[in-house]
This record gives structure tokens, C-alpha cells and sequence, in this order.
């Protein structure tokens, strides 16, 4: 009889010590890093020119030229737009000209700072990172940069069918071949915050795409060398389609790494290079064709002269800091940045944009 009661008596005591344990890894491990708690906090940007602030001006030092570092982080970048408590540390490792290797661990050998995912793994123990936003693939098998330069060209020998007849079969396939990448990327963020004992419910993985530079509301007199040297039809398809499709693709990869997506491409209609003021560009968030003319003069410079081109502008950086602040306090799983009756962009939840579509 005592030996009944002294195992029932044990079963009692592990059965309570197991309960206890869950109980407290289910309310308490996951939202927190195993790391001291007074490390200060930080919010961290990765992947490509548009969160590095290409097209801002104002760049950091070491990231001009500078040893060959092109990675033009700009004191406009979304992440200075920020509303953020003073406490909190901002950490801009996004670089223009990014592919998905250099977001990953092992990117190819010879770029100036290495892997972006790395650094983040020791600034995760250095900081109390509480979120982390991401924007790669466009520098991938899409070739954002390459098609753009392709409508140029289509533009100068005034081709019937424009860039667009290519792109309408090849851009798909694109997007499929660069969806594995950007995933890949993104789980090597995810080991990178694993590494530093962060659970996946310990910080917000942010995942954000593409605005379209330009569109259909070119001003005539700009439609050329002055501005957008681009046809109507080119104009077209990049905004109502080739951004559209891309963004759709890494919505879908985001999903699959259970981040967090912010969609942008609709967040510079109305605002496009050349759609503005024609002189002043006033109205517009993204640069028009721009040449540092200094740059040309400078052979280890003159290959970089014309990289500010259709990226955001100042204006148009502190819209998406905007939209991206907007996102980061809410808890929605995703938003499309779209404007407000003042012009000004918001995070609005998917549901709510998709029922604003079709009422």
C-alpha cells in the first residue's frame, strides 16, 4: 500500500513539474530572446536599394563609392522615417544593388560588406531586436534594373512592340525562378535570430515589395532623354503588370517563411517619375533618368553615375517610412501601402483594401 501511494505520489510530483513546464514555456520563452532583458532595443533593415535609401541623397559615409561600397545608405531611408521611441537604435544593412546571396549566409565572395544575415546574428545579441524588415529579389531572376534599361533601348530604336512583348512571357518565369532564393534568404534571417536564442514570436519578420518607378501619366514633354525615356505601352505593362506579379510572388514566399508582407505596388500611383511637375518635379516620389555628371568624369565612378535613376526620392522614401511605421505597430498579417484622402500613404489590411476593391 505505501509503495502504491509513494508512486502514485512521484506520477503526482512529475505529473505537476511537466505541467509547470509548459505552462511556462507556452507563456513565457517564446516572446523573449534568451538573452539578457536590458539590452537596448533595435529595429533592423535588410535587403536591397529601396530600404537603403538609393535616390535619397545624403548617403553614409563608406557607402559612396567609397573601397568600391555602392551601397548608398541615405539618411532619407525608410528607416529614418520612422516614428520610433528614442530608445530604440536604428540599423540600416540594406544595400542597393543587393541579390539574395548577400541577405543569405553565403553570398559570393568579393562584395564589400559581406553577408547581411551575419551581421544581423551579432547584432542580435548586442540589441533587443524587435523587428526586422526585408526587401529582396528584385536584383535576382527578375533583373528589375535589366528590364528597365531594356524599355530604354526599346524607346531609342522606337520598336513597335516595345520591352513589354519579351517580358510578358519571360517575367513570369522570372518571378517563379527567384521565389526559392528570397525563401532561402529569409529561413537564413530566421537561423540568424535562432542563433542569438530569439524565438520566431520574439520579433516581427517583415517581408515588403516593390513600387513601380514609373507609369502611364508621363508628361509628353518628358517622355524622352529629359526624363522617361520609355513608350506608353512599356509604361504600361511595368506598373499594371510586371510590379503587380512580382509583388504577388514574394506575398507567396512570404507566407511560406510565416513573415509578415507589406505590398507596395500600388503605393506610387499618381506620384511615377515624369508625372509631376515638369519642371520642378514637385508631386513625384521617384527620380526621373538622373546623371552625376561629376561621376562621368571619374573612372572608378562613371559606372555608378546614373545608379539614383528611377529609385525613390526623398519625398518618396519619407511615404513608404511612412506606410512601413504604420504596418510595424499594427498586427496584421498584410497591408498594401495606399493613399489616404490627403495623398499621404497608409497601411491598409488586406481585407479591408480587398472589400474597399469590390464592394
Amino acid at each position: 500500500m505505501r509503495a502504491h501511494k509513494s508512486k502514485t505520489a512521484i506520477l503526482l510530483l512529475v505529473s505537476t513539474v511537466l505541467a509547470l513546464a509548459v505552462l511556462i514555456s507556452d507563456q513565457y520563452l517564446p516572446g523573449l530572446p534568451l538573452q539578457p532583458k536590458q539590452l537596448p532595443a533595435a529595429v533592423v533593415t535588410l535587403g536591397d536599394s529601396t530600404l537603403s535609401g538609393e535616390g535619397g541623397g545624403r548617403y553614409e559615409a563608406g557607402t559612396n563609392g567609397e573601397r568600391d561600397n555602392w551601397c548608398h545608405r541615405s539618411a532619407a531611408a525608410p528607416i529614418n522615417q520612422l516614428r520610433l521611441p528614442p530608445e530604440v537604435t536604428r540599423i540600416n544593412l540594406a544595400c542597393s544593388g543587393a541579390r539574395t546571396d548577400l541577405v543569405g549566409a553565403d553570398p559570393e565572395p568579393g562584395h564589400a560588406e559581406g553577408s547581411q544575415s551575419r551581421r544581423l546574428a551579432d547584432l542580435a545579441q548586442q540589441y533587443r531586436i524587435t523587428d526586422v524588415v526585408v526587401q529582396i529579389g528584385a536584383n535576382d531572376d527578375p533583373g528589375f534594373t535589366d528590364v528597365v534599361n531594356q524599355c530604354v533601348e526599346a524607346w531609342v530604336r522606337q520598336a513597335p512592340e516595345g520591352c513589354a512583348a519579351l517580358m510578358r512571357t519571360a517575367w513570369p518565369q522570372r518571378v517563379e525562378q527567384m521565389k526559392p532564393k528570397v525563401l532561402g534568404a529569409l529561413n537564413d534571417i530566421r537561423a540568424a535570430m535562432d542563433s542569438a536564442g530569439y524565438t520566431p514570436s520574439s520579433y516581427s519578420l517583415i517581408v515588403q515589395s516593390y513600387a513601380s518607378p514609373v507609369g502611364p501619366g508621363v508628361k509628353p514633354e518628358l517622355q524622352d532623354l529629359s526624363g522617361c525615356p520609355f513608350l506608353t505601352g512599356d509604361l504600361e505593362w511595368i506598373r499594371d503588370t510586371g510590379v503587380p506579379q512580382l509583388s504577388a510572388g514574394l506575398q507567396e514566399v512570404a507566407r511560406q517563411a510565416n513573415a509578415r508582407f507589406l505590398d507596395l505596388s500600388r503605393a506610387g500611383i499618381g506620384h511615377e517619375a515624369c508625372t509631376g511637375n515638369p519642371r520642378t518635379a514637385d508631386g513625384e516620389w521617384f527620380t526621373r533618368l538622373t546623371v552625376d555628371w561629376a561621376s562621368l568624369q571619374d573612372e572608378q565612378r562613371a559606372a555608378h553615375a546614373m545608379q539614383e535613376s528611377f529609385h525613390a526620392n526623398a519625398a518618396g522614401h519619407a511615404q513608404l517610412g511612412r506606410c512601413l511605421g504604420e504596418f510595424m505597430a499594427a498586427e496584421d498579417p498584410a497591408a498594401l501601402c495606399l493613399p489616404d484622402e490627403r495623398g499621404n500613404l497608409r497601411a491598409v489590411p488586406e481585407h479591408v483594401a480587398a472589400a474597399q476593391a469590390h464592394p
